[in-house]
């Protein structure tokens, strides 16, 4: 079937979690820097965001990804995480999703057993690295920007579960990081419902208390997502990111990893040299690891390694075509949940 306008999709995923790859067909986004193009889609023109990430072209449980040229010079790549609710800055399982797709597509040329693909995000170069065999990456590890807590131990107001204490930091965006045991549940698939709702409910209260702003990012400044986290038996950090309208990260959250690394680099638990696994609601495994220090801001700062590995199974093509009578997406309660009028 030939389409006279359509895009072009590589069907991924990282653990689990849907990060589709738009690697064709999409019109420019306007903006000097992969910044300034992530905050045009948030603020001037979304059309491109909701084609792709609403019913009936897609589901709630994914992210669509645009690659873009990047807008500076050391970089091989831009993207930019589409999410249901907006643009998103930076996403660990989303990057390593992007490096898969571009390297095993032939976009960027693979090397063995090693590549190195340097990306153009909104929130900053991330450095790649990928090991590859027989054409396929078998694993990716991300150089994460420069990640700090904002807040630790701070108290938040509920009306349900009371006073409960929670961590700020950035991990490529922003996080409020709570462990589980204070709102009563644990972290397994039985319980992903519940932990959703308890995730959207306490972001909702999170904007009323906490402001939070990045210093050298204009536009960075809400807490996009709400973490819910663990010990495990083995020393592993069980992980629970939630999303608007109401689900769970199905990865263990490569942004959230960073941010989680980030508390413990400011109670002195971790050095340069340390890592931790990451662990998710479904049992698949991210390793998180300081491999510097820095600062912004006048913030103390860690500069996060994170490494897991995507799948591409599969690509899409999507018609453009002006007698779509949903060109502008929609989303109903009986599977985005009873949020979905929160999404923008």
């Amino acid at each position: 079937m030939l389409f006279k306008r359509s895009l072009d999709i590589l069907l991924v995923h990282c653990q689990g979690e849907l990060g589709h790859v738009l690697v064709g067909g999409a019109a420019e986004i306007p903006g000097a820097t992969m910044l300034d193009k992530m905050n045009h889609v948030n603020t001037v023109d979304d059309s491109l965001r909701r084609f792709v990430t609403f019913e009936p072209r897609a589901n709630v449980a994914m992210s669509v990804n645009l690659l873009v040229p990047p807008t500076r010079p050391d970089a091989d790549a831009g993207f930019i995480v589409l999410q249901a609710d907006r643009a998103h800055p930076m996403s660990g399982s989303n990057c390593i999703c992007v490096v898969t797709a571009l390297l095993e597509s032939g976009r960027i040329s693979m090397q063995e057993p090693e590549t190195t693909v340097r990306l153009d995000t909104p929130a900053g170069l991330i450095v790649a690295r990928a090991r590859c065999e027989n054409g396929r990456c078998l694993s990716v590890s991300l150089d994460n920007v420069a990640c700090f807590a904002e807040l630790l131990d701070r108290e938040l107001d509920t009306p349900v579960w009371g006073s409960i204490k929670v961590d700020v930091a950035f991990g490529g965006v922003y996080y409020a990081l709570v462990d589980v045991n204070q709102i009563g549940l644990t972290i397994e698939p039985g319980n992903a419902h519940a932990l959703a709702e308890a995730g959207i409910e306490l972001r909702r209260l999170l904007a009323k208390q906490i402001d939070v702003a990045h210093p050298t990012l204009p536009g960075v400044n809400e807490i996009a997502y709400v973490m819910f986290r663990d010990q495990e038996p083995d020393g592993a950090v069980r992980t629970c990111t939630t999303l608007q309208p109401g689900r769970v990260d199905r990865s263990p959250c490569g942004t959230g990893s960073s941010a989680n690394l980030a508390t413990l680099y400011a109670r002195g638990m971790v050095s340069p040299g340390d890592g931790r696994i990451s662990r998710s609601i479904i049992g698949g495994e991210f390793l998180a690891e300081v491999i510097g220090e820095a600062e912004i801001g006048g913030r103390k700062a860690i500069l996060p390694r994170i490494t897991g590995r995507g799948y591409v199974y599969g690509r899409s093509e999507l018609r453009l075509s002006d007698d779509d009578p949903f060109a502008t997406g929609f989303a109903l309660s009986d599977t985005w949940g009873p949020q979905v009028g929160l999404l923008k």
